[in-house]
Protein backbone atom coordinates (compact mmCIF):
# COMPACT_ATOMS: atom_id res chain seq x y z
CA UNK A 1 0.00 0.00 0.00
CA UNK A 2 1.41 3.32 -0.86
CA UNK A 3 2.67 5.42 2.18
CA UNK A 4 1.21 9.26 2.27
CA UNK A 5 2.18 12.01 4.49
CA UNK A 6 -2.13 12.68 5.26
CA UNK A 7 -2.25 9.18 7.02
CA UNK A 8 0.69 9.41 9.56
CA UNK A 9 0.12 11.09 12.88
CA UNK A 10 -0.59 14.57 12.50
CA UNK A 11 1.97 17.21 13.51
CA UNK A 12 -0.93 20.41 14.20
CA UNK A 13 -3.87 20.65 16.35
CA UNK A 14 -6.00 19.52 13.84
CA UNK A 15 -6.95 16.39 11.81
CA UNK A 16 -10.01 13.88 10.02
CA UNK A 17 -11.46 10.89 11.89
CA UNK A 18 -12.20 8.21 8.91
CA UNK A 19 -14.01 5.79 10.46
CA UNK A 20 -13.91 2.62 8.33
CA UNK A 21 -16.48 0.60 10.49
CA UNK A 22 -18.97 3.31 9.34
CA UNK A 23 -17.74 2.44 5.62
CA UNK A 24 -18.17 -1.13 5.67
CA UNK A 25 -21.48 -0.45 7.20
CA UNK A 26 -22.83 2.21 5.11
CA UNK A 27 -21.70 0.05 1.85
CA UNK A 28 -23.04 -3.49 3.27
CA UNK A 29 -26.09 -1.44 3.84
CA UNK A 30 -25.89 -0.47 0.28
CA UNK A 31 -25.69 -4.19 -0.78
CA UNK A 32 -28.46 -5.42 1.09
CA UNK A 33 -30.04 -2.28 -0.57
CA UNK A 34 -28.92 -2.58 -4.46
CA UNK A 35 -30.22 -6.28 -4.97
CA UNK A 36 -30.10 -7.84 -7.82
CA UNK A 37 -27.67 -4.85 -8.84
CA UNK A 38 -24.17 -5.19 -7.66
CA UNK A 39 -22.49 -1.93 -5.67
CA UNK A 40 -19.25 -0.65 -7.27
CA UNK A 41 -18.04 2.09 -4.69
CA UNK A 42 -17.12 5.71 -6.30
CA UNK A 43 -13.91 6.99 -4.37
CA UNK A 44 -13.25 10.00 -6.45
CA UNK A 45 -11.89 13.14 -5.23
CA UNK A 46 -9.59 11.24 -2.83
CA UNK A 47 -12.98 9.37 -1.49
CA UNK A 48 -14.61 12.52 -1.42
CA UNK A 49 -12.25 13.45 0.86
CA UNK A 50 -11.95 10.42 3.22
CA UNK A 51 -9.45 9.06 1.37
CA UNK A 52 -9.66 6.75 -1.91
CA UNK A 53 -7.33 3.67 -1.02
CA UNK A 54 -8.48 3.39 2.39
CA UNK A 55 -12.30 3.52 1.37
CA UNK A 56 -11.99 1.41 -1.66
CA UNK A 57 -10.60 -1.38 0.68
CA UNK A 58 -13.23 -0.80 3.26
CA UNK A 59 -15.99 -0.80 0.62
CA UNK A 60 -14.89 -4.25 -0.89
CA UNK A 61 -14.81 -5.77 2.39
CA UNK A 62 -18.24 -4.87 2.83
CA UNK A 63 -18.90 -6.39 -0.45
CA UNK A 64 -18.49 -3.81 -3.23
CA UNK A 65 -17.78 -5.55 -6.56
CA UNK A 66 -15.77 -2.83 -8.02
CA UNK A 67 -14.59 1.00 -7.90
CA UNK A 68 -15.41 3.90 -9.92
CA UNK A 69 -12.62 7.07 -9.89
CA UNK A 70 -12.58 10.72 -12.37
CA UNK A 71 -8.93 10.48 -13.23
CA UNK A 72 -6.39 7.93 -14.46
CA UNK A 73 -4.23 8.50 -11.50
CA UNK A 74 -6.95 7.89 -9.15
CA UNK A 75 -7.21 4.85 -10.69
CA UNK A 76 -3.50 3.90 -10.80
CA UNK A 77 -3.09 4.61 -6.75
CA UNK A 78 -5.82 1.91 -6.39
CA UNK A 79 -4.44 -0.53 -8.11
CA UNK A 80 -0.65 0.53 -6.49
CA UNK A 81 -2.74 -0.11 -2.87
CA UNK A 82 -3.47 -3.62 -4.16
CA UNK A 83 -7.11 -3.09 -5.41
CA UNK A 84 -7.74 -5.76 -7.85
CA UNK A 85 -11.69 -5.51 -8.86
CA UNK A 86 -12.57 -3.59 -11.66
CA UNK A 87 -11.66 0.46 -11.81
CA UNK A 88 -13.95 2.31 -13.76
CA UNK A 89 -12.80 5.89 -15.52
CA UNK A 90 -16.12 7.56 -15.53
CA UNK A 91 -14.88 9.67 -18.38
CA UNK A 92 -12.66 10.21 -21.57
CA UNK A 93 -9.27 11.20 -20.47
CA UNK A 94 -6.35 12.89 -22.35
CA UNK A 95 -6.15 10.35 -25.47
CA UNK A 96 -2.43 10.79 -24.78
CA UNK A 97 -2.23 8.53 -21.47
CA UNK A 98 -4.28 5.57 -23.40
CA UNK A 99 -1.43 3.78 -22.32
CA UNK A 100 -1.38 4.22 -18.61
CA UNK A 101 -4.41 3.59 -18.73
CA UNK A 102 -4.33 0.22 -20.25
CA UNK A 103 -1.18 -0.90 -18.26
CA UNK A 104 -3.09 0.14 -14.45
CA UNK A 105 -5.94 -2.22 -15.95
CA UNK A 106 -8.94 0.31 -16.04
CA UNK A 107 -12.02 0.34 -17.56
CA UNK A 108 -12.44 3.65 -19.89
CA UNK A 109 -15.68 5.57 -20.65
CA UNK A 110 -16.34 6.23 -23.70
CA UNK A 111 -18.50 8.19 -25.72
CA UNK A 112 -16.35 9.43 -28.62
CA UNK A 113 -15.15 7.50 -31.55
CA UNK A 114 -12.02 9.03 -31.36
CA UNK A 115 -11.41 7.48 -27.67
CA UNK A 116 -12.70 4.19 -29.06
CA UNK A 117 -9.98 4.63 -32.13
CA UNK A 118 -6.55 5.64 -29.28
CA UNK A 119 -7.69 3.00 -26.94
CA UNK A 120 -8.09 0.31 -29.33
CA UNK A 121 -4.34 1.25 -31.28
CA UNK A 122 -2.46 1.48 -27.32
CA UNK A 123 -4.41 -1.62 -26.29
CA UNK A 124 -3.20 -3.40 -29.52
CA UNK A 125 0.37 -2.20 -29.33
CA UNK A 126 1.00 -4.00 -26.32
CA UNK A 127 -1.32 -7.50 -27.23
CA UNK A 128 -4.46 -6.31 -25.22
CA UNK A 129 -8.22 -6.25 -26.24
CA UNK A 130 -9.86 -4.19 -23.10
CA UNK A 131 -13.39 -3.59 -21.98
CA UNK A 132 -14.64 0.10 -22.79
CA UNK A 133 -18.25 1.17 -21.15
CA UNK A 134 -20.42 3.35 -23.43
CA UNK A 135 -22.22 6.37 -21.72
CA UNK A 136 -25.35 7.60 -23.21
CA UNK A 137 -26.16 11.30 -22.59
CA UNK A 138 -30.10 10.66 -21.70
CA UNK A 139 -30.34 14.42 -20.35
CA UNK A 140 -27.42 15.47 -18.36
CA UNK A 141 -26.00 17.30 -20.86
CA UNK A 142 -22.79 16.73 -19.59
CA UNK A 143 -20.83 13.77 -21.19
CA UNK A 144 -22.21 11.08 -23.23
CA UNK A 145 -23.19 9.81 -26.64
CA UNK A 146 -26.77 11.24 -27.78
CA UNK A 147 -29.35 8.27 -28.04
CA UNK A 148 -29.48 8.85 -31.65
CA UNK A 149 -25.79 8.13 -31.97
CA UNK A 150 -25.46 5.18 -29.68
CA UNK A 151 -25.73 2.15 -32.48
CA UNK A 152 -23.40 4.13 -34.73
CA UNK A 153 -20.40 4.29 -32.22
CA UNK A 154 -21.14 0.71 -30.82
CA UNK A 155 -20.67 -0.68 -34.28
CA UNK A 156 -17.20 0.99 -34.32
CA UNK A 157 -16.71 -0.78 -30.67
CA UNK A 158 -17.46 -3.45 -32.37
CA UNK A 159 -15.03 -2.84 -35.48
CA UNK A 160 -12.40 -1.74 -33.45
CA UNK A 161 -9.75 -4.28 -32.41
CA UNK A 162 -7.89 -4.31 -28.61
CA UNK A 163 -11.56 -3.10 -27.51
CA UNK A 164 -14.81 -5.00 -26.81
CA UNK A 165 -17.95 -3.83 -25.17
CA UNK A 166 -17.99 -4.20 -21.48
CA UNK A 167 -20.66 -1.84 -20.68
CA UNK A 168 -23.59 1.15 -21.12
CA UNK A 169 -24.10 3.27 -18.81
CA UNK A 170 -25.58 6.79 -18.63
CA UNK A 171 -25.71 9.17 -15.39
CA UNK A 172 -28.83 10.69 -13.67
CA UNK A 173 -29.42 14.58 -13.19
CA UNK A 174 -32.34 14.79 -10.51
CA UNK A 175 -32.11 11.45 -8.95
CA UNK A 176 -31.97 13.02 -5.60
CA UNK A 177 -35.34 14.35 -5.79
CA UNK A 178 -37.77 11.52 -6.26
CA UNK A 179 -40.66 13.62 -7.04
CA UNK A 180 -39.50 14.98 -10.13
CA UNK A 181 -40.37 13.30 -13.43
CA UNK A 182 -36.84 13.72 -14.88
CA UNK A 183 -35.62 10.19 -13.85
CA UNK A 184 -38.58 8.43 -15.40
CA UNK A 185 -37.59 10.36 -18.46
CA UNK A 186 -34.12 9.52 -18.63
CA UNK A 187 -34.84 5.82 -17.89
CA UNK A 188 -37.08 5.61 -20.59
CA UNK A 189 -34.38 7.77 -23.18
CA UNK A 190 -32.00 5.34 -21.94
CA UNK A 191 -33.97 2.26 -22.85
CA UNK A 192 -35.01 3.49 -25.83
CA UNK A 193 -31.73 4.11 -27.17
CA UNK A 194 -30.44 0.63 -25.84
CA UNK A 195 -33.60 -1.73 -27.05
CA UNK A 196 -32.60 -1.87 -30.63
CA UNK A 197 -28.64 -1.71 -29.81
CA UNK A 198 -29.72 -5.00 -28.78
CA UNK A 199 -32.10 -6.14 -31.38
CA UNK A 200 -29.00 -5.26 -33.52
CA UNK A 201 -26.48 -7.71 -31.50
CA UNK A 202 -24.65 -4.84 -30.19
CA UNK A 203 -25.20 -5.43 -26.94
CA UNK A 204 -25.34 -8.81 -25.09
CA UNK A 205 -26.45 -10.19 -22.49
CA UNK A 206 -22.74 -10.08 -20.47
CA UNK A 207 -22.68 -6.47 -21.13
CA UNK A 208 -22.99 -4.72 -17.77
CA UNK A 209 -26.31 -1.78 -17.43
CA UNK A 210 -25.75 0.99 -14.98
CA UNK A 211 -27.64 4.05 -14.70
CA UNK A 212 -28.20 4.65 -10.81
CA UNK A 213 -26.31 6.79 -8.09
CA UNK A 214 -26.56 6.42 -4.73
CA UNK A 215 -29.84 8.63 -4.71
CA UNK A 216 -30.68 6.55 -7.72
CA UNK A 217 -30.17 3.36 -6.27
CA UNK A 218 -31.64 4.06 -3.04
CA UNK A 219 -35.08 5.51 -4.44
CA UNK A 220 -35.68 4.31 -7.69
CA UNK A 221 -35.73 0.84 -8.52
CA UNK A 222 -36.04 1.37 -11.97
CA UNK A 223 -32.72 2.75 -12.27
CA UNK A 224 -31.01 -0.47 -10.15
CA UNK A 225 -29.50 -2.51 -13.23
CA UNK A 226 -26.62 -4.90 -13.10
CA UNK A 227 -24.69 -2.52 -11.04
CA UNK A 228 -25.21 0.76 -9.17
CA UNK A 229 -22.29 3.58 -8.61
CA UNK A 230 -22.34 5.03 -5.39
CA UNK A 231 -20.83 7.45 -3.85
CA UNK A 232 -21.60 10.17 -1.30
CA UNK A 233 -24.16 7.51 0.48
CA UNK A 234 -20.69 5.10 0.91
CA UNK A 235 -20.06 8.17 3.32
CA UNK A 236 -22.78 8.35 5.58
CA UNK A 237 -23.71 11.76 3.81
CA UNK A 238 -27.36 12.47 2.86
CA UNK A 239 -27.67 12.83 -0.97
CA UNK A 240 -30.43 15.51 -0.43
CA UNK A 241 -32.55 17.18 1.75
CA UNK A 242 -35.14 14.79 0.04
CA UNK A 243 -33.10 11.87 0.13
CA UNK A 244 -31.95 11.76 3.60
CA UNK A 245 -30.13 7.93 4.94
CA UNK A 246 -32.20 5.78 7.31
CA UNK A 247 -29.83 6.64 10.79
CA UNK A 248 -30.56 3.20 12.05
CA UNK A 249 -27.94 1.84 8.66
CA UNK A 250 -25.72 4.13 7.72
CA UNK A 251 -23.84 6.19 9.86
CA UNK A 252 -20.94 9.54 9.32
CA UNK A 253 -17.65 8.20 8.19
CA UNK A 254 -15.81 11.44 8.86
CA UNK A 255 -15.07 13.76 11.66
CA UNK A 256 -12.96 16.80 11.82
CA UNK A 257 -11.19 18.26 14.95
CA UNK A 258 -8.89 20.55 16.06
CA UNK A 259 -7.70 21.69 19.48
CA UNK A 260 -7.98 25.43 20.96
CA UNK A 261 -4.53 27.21 20.27
CA UNK A 262 -5.51 30.46 21.97
CA UNK A 263 -7.90 32.25 24.86
CA UNK A 264 -7.75 35.51 25.49
CA UNK A 265 -10.30 38.19 27.70
CA UNK A 266 -11.71 40.23 25.37
CA UNK A 267 -13.15 44.10 26.21
CA UNK A 268 -16.76 45.28 25.21
CA UNK A 269 -15.91 47.37 21.81
CA UNK A 270 -12.90 44.98 20.46
CA UNK A 271 -13.12 44.16 16.82
CA UNK A 272 -12.41 40.53 15.64
CA UNK A 273 -10.67 39.56 12.40
CA UNK A 274 -9.55 41.06 9.29
CA UNK A 275 -11.99 43.99 8.35
CA UNK A 276 -13.09 44.58 11.84
CA UNK A 277 -16.63 42.82 10.50
CA UNK A 278 -17.63 41.81 13.70
CA UNK A 279 -17.46 43.68 16.96
CA UNK A 280 -17.84 42.33 20.51
CA UNK A 281 -20.84 43.97 22.30
CA UNK A 282 -20.00 42.74 25.86
CA UNK A 283 -17.22 41.55 27.50
CA UNK A 284 -16.12 37.78 26.49
CA UNK A 285 -13.46 35.20 25.71
CA UNK A 286 -11.81 34.57 21.96
CA UNK A 287 -10.72 31.40 21.45
CA UNK A 288 -8.37 30.68 18.23
CA UNK A 289 -8.28 27.53 16.57
CA UNK A 290 -5.50 26.76 14.14
CA UNK A 291 -7.59 26.11 11.22
CA UNK A 292 -8.81 28.06 8.15
CA UNK A 293 -9.99 28.41 4.84
CA UNK A 294 -6.81 27.08 3.30
CA UNK A 295 -8.24 23.94 5.14
CA UNK A 296 -11.24 23.88 3.72
CA UNK A 297 -13.14 25.90 6.05
CA UNK A 298 -14.82 28.80 4.13
CA UNK A 299 -14.18 32.49 4.21
CA UNK A 300 -17.71 33.60 5.37
CA UNK A 301 -18.18 30.87 7.49
CA UNK A 302 -19.32 32.90 10.26
CA UNK A 303 -21.67 34.98 8.12
CA UNK A 304 -23.76 32.71 7.21
CA UNK A 305 -24.32 31.24 11.21
CA UNK A 306 -20.96 28.69 11.62
CA UNK A 307 -19.99 27.32 14.58
CA UNK A 308 -17.98 24.52 15.91
CA UNK A 309 -18.60 22.11 19.18
CA UNK A 310 -16.16 23.18 22.46
CA UNK A 311 -17.14 21.69 25.39
CA UNK A 312 -20.05 19.59 24.09
CA UNK A 313 -21.70 22.82 23.29
CA UNK A 314 -22.13 24.79 19.95
CA UNK A 315 -19.98 27.79 19.89
CA UNK A 316 -20.57 31.00 17.37
CA UNK A 317 -17.43 31.68 14.79
CA UNK A 318 -16.80 35.16 14.80
CA UNK A 319 -15.15 37.42 12.28
CA UNK A 320 -13.89 36.76 8.95
CA UNK A 321 -11.72 33.11 9.03
CA UNK A 322 -8.92 33.63 8.32
CA UNK A 323 -5.91 31.36 6.09
CA UNK A 324 -4.92 29.24 9.19
CA UNK A 325 -7.18 30.29 11.69
CA UNK A 326 -10.50 30.87 13.13
CA UNK A 327 -11.80 32.50 16.26
CA UNK A 328 -14.79 31.10 18.29
CA UNK A 329 -16.96 33.54 20.80
CA UNK A 330 -17.03 31.43 23.97
CA UNK A 331 -19.10 33.90 25.89
CA UNK A 332 -17.95 35.36 29.14
CA UNK A 333 -17.56 32.94 32.79
CA UNK A 334 -16.69 34.98 35.86
CA UNK A 335 -18.00 31.58 37.75
CA UNK A 336 -15.47 29.59 36.22
CA UNK A 337 -18.25 27.30 35.25
CA UNK A 338 -17.72 26.76 31.87
CA UNK A 339 -13.79 26.48 31.30
CA UNK A 340 -12.10 26.53 28.10
CA UNK A 341 -8.42 26.13 28.09
CA UNK A 342 -5.28 25.74 25.35
CA UNK A 343 -5.56 22.07 23.64
CA UNK A 344 -8.95 21.55 24.69
CA UNK A 345 -10.42 19.52 21.71
CA UNK A 346 -12.98 21.49 18.95
CA UNK A 347 -15.26 19.56 16.35
CA UNK A 348 -15.94 21.21 13.48
CA UNK A 349 -17.89 18.21 12.01
CA UNK A 350 -18.92 15.60 13.71
CA UNK A 351 -19.94 14.56 17.49
CA UNK A 352 -18.53 15.66 20.56
CA UNK A 353 -20.29 14.02 23.72
CA UNK A 354 -24.11 14.72 22.98
CA UNK A 355 -23.72 17.23 20.26
CA UNK A 356 -23.41 16.69 16.79
CA UNK A 357 -21.85 19.55 13.63
CA UNK A 358 -23.09 16.94 10.75
CA UNK A 359 -21.49 17.91 7.16
CA UNK A 360 -25.73 18.63 6.04
CA UNK A 361 -25.51 21.48 8.45
CA UNK A 362 -22.84 22.60 7.18
CA UNK A 363 -24.19 22.34 3.71
CA UNK A 364 -27.51 23.80 4.55
CA UNK A 365 -25.60 27.03 6.08
CA UNK A 366 -23.24 27.58 3.20
CA UNK A 367 -26.43 27.14 0.60
CA UNK A 368 -24.49 24.07 -1.00
CA UNK A 369 -24.42 20.32 -0.95
CA UNK A 370 -22.32 17.98 1.49
CA UNK A 371 -20.49 16.71 -1.20
CA UNK A 372 -18.95 19.85 -1.96
CA UNK A 373 -17.77 20.37 1.55
CA UNK A 374 -16.10 16.99 2.40
CA UNK A 375 -14.23 17.61 -0.63
CA UNK A 376 -13.34 21.32 0.07
CA UNK A 377 -11.23 19.75 3.08
CA UNK A 378 -7.50 20.28 2.42
CA UNK A 379 -5.61 17.28 1.91
CA UNK A 380 -2.72 19.20 4.22
CA UNK A 381 -5.02 18.52 7.29
CA UNK A 382 -4.17 15.21 8.27
CA UNK A 383 -6.44 12.07 7.95
CA UNK A 384 -6.37 8.79 10.38
CA UNK A 385 -8.43 5.66 10.11
CA UNK A 386 -10.50 5.18 13.01
CA UNK A 387 -12.36 2.29 13.98
CA UNK A 388 -16.08 1.68 14.90
CA UNK A 389 -15.96 5.13 17.23
CA UNK A 390 -14.09 7.76 16.59
CA UNK A 391 -11.94 8.72 20.14
CA UNK A 392 -10.92 12.31 21.35
CA UNK A 393 -7.99 13.14 18.85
Amino acid sequence: MRVDSRWRAPHRWSGVDVDRAAIIGNVAALVERAVPAEVWAVVKADGYGHGDVETAHAAIAAGATGCAVALIDEGERLRASGIAVPILVLSEQPFEFSDRLIAADLTPTVYSSRAVTDLGVAATRVGKVIDVHVKVDSGMQRVGISPEQLIELLQHVDATTGVRLGGVCTHLAVADDPSHPATAQQLAVFDAAVAPARQAGLVGDDVIIHVANSAGALCHGDARRDVVRCGIAVYGIDPSDEVRLDRAQFRPAMRWWARVSLVKEVAAGSHVSYGWRHRVDVDTRIATVPVGYADGVPRRWSAVGGTVLIGGRERPVVGVVTMDQLMVDLGADPDGVDPVVVGDEVVLIGQQGAASLPVEEWARRLGTIGYEIVCGISSRVPRRVVGTTPEHS
